[in-house]
């Protein structure tokens, strides 16, 4: 069993001001998307500019924290949320869903590529490849939190969580998140979208990997206690939530793929 490395989630506290590591994580995240963005913008478009760039991250980023917190309420725990609505302002206590920050993503995007003669794939592809760089840092923030942890477990590298009040020692699938969600989901678009793919395949990559990663990780992670586990006692919400985006994310590979052939073949 590995010791839990107690790291206070106040990363900075002046006098009542307290900026907590949870919300840190999302500025990394975002500060990291913007930068790699800023890497690769030439060859997404020469004629866009930093500042449209700014623009476009500014309201991707409104997008996740939004759609993020609003899905939590609505997927997670509507009940809790509708008996004390002022909980919904207090992020920094973690409760955030992806599916809800997706969404958020998705919509702020259709958006953007509205106003700026894009489609919304041609942005999504530009956008997934950055977004586990986001995941990986929210995954770290809720280990620091210590929240959303796994199951119990007699494995070498588990941990006593300090919240836990059985205190038993558990998978730390937070960390597994960070290495799926994160590294290796950003290895895997990254690398992939180095060469010219058909539109729609990139973001296809995303929804199928980053399913598959959440599926399989549920497995040993406890479910928030107010749902417990659905669809007949073996399924979690982010499982549920989960199985659409493998499905989805085939169809968009498929049909992109589909695509490029019939104009192979027309040319």
């Amino acid at each position: 069993m590995l010791p839990y490395p107690q790291i206070d989630p106040v990363a900075i506290a002046i006098g009542p001001l307290q900026i907590h590591w949870y919300g840190l994580m999302y500025l990394i995240g975002i500060g990291g998307a913007w930068w790699l963005a800023s890497r690769r913008l030439t060859a997404f478009d020469p004629t866009w500019s930093k500042e449209k760039l700014s623009d476009l991250v500014f309201w991707v980023a409104m997008g996740v924290i939004l759609g993020g917190r609003l899905g939590y309420v609505l997927f997670y725990d509507l009940g809790a949320y509708i008996e004390q609505p002022s909980l919904i302002l207090q992020i920094w206590k973690g409760g955030m869903s992806f599916h809800g920050g997706l969404l958020g993503v998705m919509l702020a995007t259709w958006w953007f590529g509205q106003r700026n003669n894009k489609s919304f794939f041609q942005l999504m592809d530009f956008i997934a490849p950055l977004v586990p760089l986001g995941l990986g840092a929210g995954r770290v923030g809720n280990f620091i939190n210590a929240e959303l942890w796994g199951k119990a477990s007699d494995v070498p590298w588990a941990m006593v969580f300090p919240t836990d009040p059985q205190q038993l020692a558990r998978h730390p699938s937070q960390l597994y998140q960070v290495a799926l969600e994160g590294v290796a989901l950003f290895a895997i678009l990254w690398f992939y979208s180095r060469k010219p793919r058909p539109t729609m395949a990139v973001s296809g990559m995303f929804a199928l990997c980053y399913g598959l990663f959440r599926f399989i990780v549920e497995f040993v992670r406890v479910p928030d206690p107010q749902l417990g586990y659905l669809a007949g006692g073996w399924l979690t919400m982010g499982q549920v939530l989960s199985l659409p985006m493998i499905l989805g994310g085939l169809l968009l590979m498929a049909l992109a793929y589909r695509r490029q052939a019939v104009r192979g073949a027309a040319q």
